[in-house]
C-alpha cells in the first residue's frame, strides 16, 4: 500500500472560497506526516509504435447486430501541434451529431450504421484516433468502406468553410462548459497536472481553434490518420 500510494505521486487540488494560507494549513494538518516508502516509481507508459491493420471478431450470442471499433495508434502525444488541427477534423467528421460527415452520409444517406461516432484520445506520451458504429452484419464493410473514403478526403482537401466554422464553434463552447462547476474545474487542473500541461491550457486551445485553418487541419490528417491501418474489432455476429 504504501509503495502505490505516496505523496510524490499525488496532485492535490482545492477549489472553493479559500485562501492558499488556509487551504496550505489544512492539507499539513492531514498529510504533513505522510511520507513516500522507497523509490519512487516510473507510472509514465512508454510510447508505442504505430500498430499493423488487423481484424478481430468477438462472437456474442446476446447481439443481433455488430459493433464495431475501428482503432489506429498514432506516434504522436498531447504535446504535439498537430492535435488542435486533429482534434478540428474530428469535430467536422462526428463532433456534432446530425451536422456532421460520418453522420450525414454513413447513416442518414447510406442508412449503414444505427450510430456512429469518432474519438481523439491523446496522453502524455500515446495518442489513437478511433471511429465506433453500430450496425446490421451485412453493412458493416459497406460502412467501413465510406468511413475509409472520407478520411481520405479529410487528407485530401480542405473541409468547407462552413465546416471548419462549425466545428470551431463546438470545440470553442466545449471549454467554458468544461468549467461549469466546482468538480469539473478540479478535475480539469487534475488532468492537465498529471500529465504536465499548463494551468491555463483551456485559454491556449481557445486560441488554437480559433485561429485554425482548413489547410492546417488537412496537413494533420495527412501526417496522422491512415485509412488503411485500422485495428478492426467487432463484436456480435460476425461482420459480412
Amino acid at each position: 500500500y504504501s509503495r502505490v500510494f505516496r505523496p510524490d505521486l499525488t496532485t492535490i487540488v482545492v477549489i472553493g472560497d479559500i485562501t492558499p494560507e488556509e487551504a496550505g494549513t489544512i492539507l499539513e494538518k492531514y498529510f504533513g506526516d505522510w511520507k513516500a516508502s522507497g523509490p519512487k516509481p516510473d507510472v509514465v507508459l512508454p510510447p508505442v509504435p504505430a500498430n499493423k491493420p488487423s481484424a478481430v471478431n468477438v462472437p456474442d450470442p446476446t447481439q443481433v447486430q455488430d459493433t464495431v471499433e475501428l482503432v489506429e495508434q498514432l506516434e504522436m502525444n498531447r504535446f504535439s501541434p498537430d492535435y488542435y488541427a486533429l482534434q478540428v477534423g474530428n469535430h467536422v467528421l462526428g463532433g456534432g451529431f446530425y451536422a456532421t460527415r460520418l453522420y450525414r452520409d454513413v447513416r442518414q444517406q447510406a442508412g449503414y450504421v444505427y450510430s456512429i461516432d469518432d474519438s481523439l484520445e491523446a496522453g502524455e506520451t500515446r495518442a489513437e484516433y478511433s471511429v465506433s458504429y453500430g450496425c446490421d452484419p451485412q453493412n458493416a464493410s459497406k460502412a467501413r468502406t465510406l468511413i475509409e473514403g472520407e478520411l481520405r478526403a479529410m487528407r485530401e482537401y480542405p473541409v468547407t468553410p462552413a465546416e471548419l466554422q462549425q466545428a470551431k464553434a463546438l470545440l470553442l463552447r466545449q471549454i467554458p462548459l468544461a468549467e461549469s462547476s466546482e468538480d469539473a474545474v478540479a478535475s480539469g487542473i487534475i488532468r492537465r497536472a498529471r500529465i504536465g500541461l499548463p494551468l491555463n491550457e483551456p485559454l491556449n486551445a481557445a486560441q488554437h481553434y480559433f485561429n485554425m485553418t482548413a489547410d492546417q487541419v488537412r496537413t494533420a490528417f495527412a501526417k496522422w490518420i491512415d485509412p488503411a491501418s485500422f485495428v478492426q474489432v467487432v463484436r456480435g455476429p460476425t461482420p459480412q
